[in-house]
């Protein structure tokens, strides 16, 4: 279904958050409250007078956590009155039963009493100046190594047919994803997005493609890659329709990966799907693993040029590379990846994870200032705020994979370190954790100058995140934009596993 005779372009809006909150974090967290539509409408009222321009609810994964009549809720089969270990619960393990039971009876309980959160939601978000969205998980795979797990659909565990690869049993999740070159697959997915249109009155529908990603055969994603076009045309022809009958315009959103090859190679061609008129919100972002702050921005802008909002995408989590101990971002870093990425050129910063209580920054304290300061660059400038070197965690099959760290010197010699300093730092510096070697073993210039960059001495762990070993900062100065580490390491047996600039 070609989109071209309903081509649309959404003026771009720069500047500002996009919120993303997950299917189960209110349910879980709200526990045995008392709850009535004005209780769970205040929820929204924390994102009120911030940056959040887009309030992005998350409705589903395999189940709904509402009362859908096309798909299974999340309540599907639970007793209320039965004990933990009730049939719904059996294969979870004793230690998260009572856990799982939070979200399913909380999203139970408040159905329950004839209350629809996410249309309790949507209205108060439109009381509150925000615009609500709502966000379709296209192929979620939490818990998918338990076959029995009250997370999964019956239309999943019925058809084992129609995963991407059902005859492997390594336990990669990934194999057990539904494969969308099925029909039956993309038919049973346009029976949400179709209930999702007729229940709530959004500005936005999110397809997210990220959730978990892997939506073919391994090899048949550029095969496959059409089903998933003529799907996103098809949805934006439907929000057409209903852009009449709710008498305002009505938006299509995707995330896909946070680079335009393996996007493209993995069967989720964003760029397409913006220049086809489909989507007027496009999201690029990690996976899970890692914040990545090095997303080629400027290569999908000139993708896209101005047809779209371009979202940055920040995951909760960072590390330098996929072996590092996993550590949780903080205000800093995030304002060093948000300042970063909106310099380059994102229209949005767009926040997965980054929720009020559990699933959320460790500096939990600092949550009202991220939504006060990271969607700007204005209110950004002159707060402290760290570049750390991460990498990209989603990779199409068999795709060459890089990464900037760990670097060994198992001889003396040189390696050069690349990142994106964001707007100009006035008295940077820059931070290393070193191996194997002291630090005067190291000779660092930054950006092709002669003069090396003198030590300061070794750097305490500060807040989190940090280097899990020692490391040393080095006087920067002067930073901005994309910077350059040139290190000549002196000594024999030297590993790097942390590059950082940090300032002001």
């Amino acid at each position: 279904m070609a989109a071209s005779a309903s081509a649309k372009t959404a003026p771009r809006v720069s500047g500002g958050l996009a919120l993303n909150e997950d299917n189960s974090h209110y349910f879980y967290t709200r526990a045995g409250q008392t709850f009535t539509p004005k209780s769970v409408a205040s929820w929204v009222d924390q994102y009120a007078g911030t940056q959040v321009r887009e309030l992005i609810l998350s409705a589903n994964s395999q189940r709904t956590s509402f009362a859908s009549k096309v798909w299974d809720p999340i309540w599907k089969g639970y007793d209320p009155k039965g004990p933990d270990d009730q049939p719904l619960f059996a294969s979870t393990p004793a230690a998260a039963r009572a856990g799982a039971r939070k979200w399913v009876h909380t999203a139970w309980q408040i159905q329950n009493q004839g209350i629809d959160a996410y249309a309790v939601w949507i209205a108060r978000a439109r009381q509150k100046k925000l615009s609500p969205w709502i966000s379709m998980r296209m192929n979620d795979l939490h818990n998918v190594d338990d076959e029995k797990s009250y997370m999964h659909s019956d239309f999943w565990r019925q058809h084992p047919e129609f995963r991407r690869m059902p005859w492997r049993t390594s336990g990669d999740w990934r194999d057990r994803a539904f494969d969308f070159a099925h029909p039956e697959v993309r038919e049973y997915h346009f029976r949400l997005v179709e209930e999702y249109c007729e229940r709530y009155d959004f500005d936005g529908l999110e397809l997210d493609w990220m959730r978990f990603g892997f939506h073919f055969k391994p090899g048949r994603e550029r095969e496959g890659a059409p089903h998933l076009d003529a799907f996103m045309a098809r949805t934006r022809e439907l929000l057409n329709k209903w852009e009449k009958k709710r008498r305002h315009k009505i938006d299509l959103g995707a995330r896909v990966p946070s680079r335009p090859q393996t996007a493209w190679a993995m069967g989720m061609d964003g760029a397409k799907w913006v220049n086809d008129g489909s989507v007027q919100l496009l999201t690029v972002t990690p996976f899970w693993a890692s914040i990545e702050t090095d997303m080629p921005i400027e290569q999908w802008r000139q993708l896209i040029g101005n047809k779209a909002v371009l979202s940055a995408g920040l995951e909760l989590l960072l590390r330098p590379y996929h072996e590092y101990k996993i550590q949780y971002n903080s205000l800093e870093t995030v304002r060093g990846a948000a300042a970063s990425l909106l310099s380059r050129g994102a229209d949005r910063v767009y926040l997965f994870n980054y929720m009020d209580s559990q699933t959320a920054m460790p500096d939990l304290e600092n949550y009202p200032a991220l939504l006060r300061e990271c969607g700007e660059l204005k209110t950004l400038a002159g707060k402290p705020r760290r570049h750390v070197i991460t990498y990209s965690d989603t990779w199409a099959p068999g795709e060459q994979q890089g990464a900037q760290l760990p670097r060994s010197f198992s001889r003396p010699g040189f390696a050069m370190f690349r990142l994106h300093a964001g707007p100009p730092l006035a008295d940077a510096k820059l931070r290393i954790e070193l191996e194997g070697a002291p630090p005067e073993a190291l000779e660092i210039h930054l950006n092709g100058s002669a003069q090396p960059l003198a030590l300061i001495g070794e750097a305490p762990a500060g807040t989190a995140p940090y280097p899990q070993g020692k490391s040393w900062f080095w006087k920067a100065g002067k930073t901005d934009g994309w910077t350059a580490v040139d290190v000549h390491c002196k000594a024999e047996g030297a590993r790097i596993h942390w590059v950082e600039i940090a300032g002001s």
